[in-house]
């Protein structure tokens, strides 16, 4: 549970986030704006990036450079997460 924790805290400045997802800074603004991620913010306004930010960052930089749109790149993520609540939800079932 402690790793789900750290993993979900916003460690990262928008420079460092968009180094390790390999776009630019502008794109991450983008991306918040669409609504495919909500990066943590300080008490300053200040977005922080989680590493599970990253890793969404970097599924989306995937996506788009197989040609999927933003529109695509949304229902992707969203199918994704509805089917780890599946997942998750089976899971406690069988348990």
């Amino acid at each position: 549970m402690t790793e789900n924790l750290a993993a979900a805290k916003g460690v990262y400045g928008i420079t460092v986030a968009a180094e390790l997802a390999g776009a630019g800074e502008q794109a991450l603004r983008l991306y918040e704006r669409k609504g495919l991620l909500t990066p943590g913010r300080t008490a300053g306004g200040t977005r922080r990036y989680s590493d599970n930010d990253v890793t969404v960052l970097r599924k989306i930089v995937a996506l788009l450079a197989e040609g999927v749109n933003l529109a695509g790149v949304r229902r992707v993520l969203e199918l994704e997460a509805a089917n780890a609540k599946l997942l998750r939800r089976i899971s406690r079932m069988s348990n």
